[in-house]
């Protein structure tokens, strides 16, 4: 099958939840596949990974080059000027398309289309509302939408979240106009791939006729596994993306509401949280508080996990899978984490799990956890067990290929 893999991000490096997910499903997809890439890049991702913008793409080309068939980059137009984003954002406020449109809208990207139209696809493989208006540069094609969240659905619940009222009031508007546009064009594809069920769900909530996959995002079982480190006794973890709404409010929430109860519950009790763009309410937190350590951006988070002996996930609004609570499992953690952050996992509570609603499960259940070492060790076990069968690269790659076989048969 010749596939055509048009991205939103240049998927490399590898290193965001985005990022990871087209990396490795395009590299398991390239194992039975030809496939072209043609991809935007944001200067801001390379400049913090590279020291050049030339360099990153140089990277970016050789490591995708190992495994496809060409790859071409292309800069996001409204990333050319220091405010030409903002601008970009009022002007699309007088528009009824949505900034996430606009946003992709690229002359040069068109015409690199228009020339691959002699190549005779398959099918073309896109994973952003925002280039769904250039496939048709290439009709009569099959398209296939992998979903990484539903666009839609994340800015009308931001709206709802945001406390600043003209943030609330943007967020509403955009994701009104989204919703109206992913409408229109979500029939228009032979085929949609979503993280989860759930996600899947919405999906259907806002078109109910369309073909939709679950593909969920998968995890490197190789390099997050249990390794023998140290367990410190009584040590919790939590990783995020702290510059995040959802992993910034949940962290802040929880170490105002839960964290005092645990240090009275507990005594002895420590916590590692880990993220970029700490908040200054923990920066301050863990200047009087010794046990409740704050580490930044790190480059490597196993001997993190190695030396917690419960990981707790508090975030409450969730989408897609969740990959922090899977590295956890892989790396056999027992876990404790909110509802909402597991929704797109396959999870049986109390068997790979335990779920906190409030502040007082938070605290019976890490209490349970931290009084039983065998509770904690099969827990854990349960959790990494669930990983390699549904979770893994190769398992997520091979439900991919699966989906793209079915596709061509439903099209003879």
């Amino acid at each position: 099958m010749r596939v055509l893999w048009l991205s939103r991000f240049a998927p490399y490096p590898p290193d965001g939840v985005v990022r990871q997910r087209s990396y490795h499903l395009l590299r398991e997809l390239a194992r039975h596949n030809d496939v072209d890439v043609m991809a935007f890049f944001r200067h801001d991702l390379f400049a913090q990974n590279f020291s050049s913008i030339e360099q990153g793409l140089q990277e970016a080309h050789a490591a995708l080059s190992e495994f496809c068939r060409t790859a071409a980059f292309f800069p996001i137009p409204c990333e050319r000027h220091r405010y030409a984003k903002h601008a970009l954002a009022l002007a699309s406020l007088a528009t009824p398309v949505p900034y996430a449109i606009n946003c992709l809208r690229s002359g040069s990207f068109r015409a690199a289309l228009h020339a691959r139209a002699a190549h005779s696809y398959d099918v073309i493989h896109m994973d952003a509302i925002g280039l769904a208006p250039h496939a048709d540069a290439l009709p009569r094609i099959p398209r296939v939408f992998d979903h990484h969240n539903i666009e839609s659905h994340m800015m009308i619940r931001r709206a709802g979240i945001d406390r600043n009222w003209l943030k609330k009031l943007y967020f509403l508007q955009e994701g009104v106009k989204l919703r109206n546009y992913e409408r229109l064009m979500y029939p228009r594809f032979s085929l949609h791939l979503a993280c989860s069920e759930r996600d899947s769900r919405q999906l259907r909530a806002v078109s109910p006729n369309i073909r939709v996959e679950d593909i969920p995002t998968g995890i490197d079982v190789d390099y997050f596994r249990p390794r023998g480190g140290e367990e410190i006794r009584h040590r919790l973890l939590s990783a995020g993306h702290l510059n995040a709404y959802p992993d910034r409010d949940a962290m802040t929430c929880f170490a105002a509401a839960v964290w005092p109860r645990l240090k009275a519950a507990i005594p002895g009790i420590s916590m590692d949280v880990v993220g970029e763009s700490m908040p200054d309410s923990l920066l301050t937190l863990s200047k009087r508080d010794e046990n409740f350590r704050v580490h930044g951006l790190v480059d490597d988070l196993r001997p993190y996990f190695e030396r917690a002996s419960v990981y707790v996930c508090p975030t409450s609004d969730g989408d897609g899978t969740g990959r922090k609570v899977l590295n956890a499992f892989a790396m056999a953690k027992p876990v404790v984490s909110d509802p909402a952050a597991c929704e797109g996992i396959a999870v049986q509570e109390s068997l790979h799990i335990l779920l906190a609603r409030d502040p007082e499960q938070w605290v019976s259940h890490i209490r349970a956890l931290f009084a039983d070492d065998e509770l904690r060790r099969v827990l854990g076990q349960a959790a990494r067990e669930l990983v390699l069968a549904q979770y893994s690269h190769r398992a997520t790659g091979l439900k991919l290929r699966r989906a793209y076989d079915g596709l061509a048969s439903a099209a003879q």
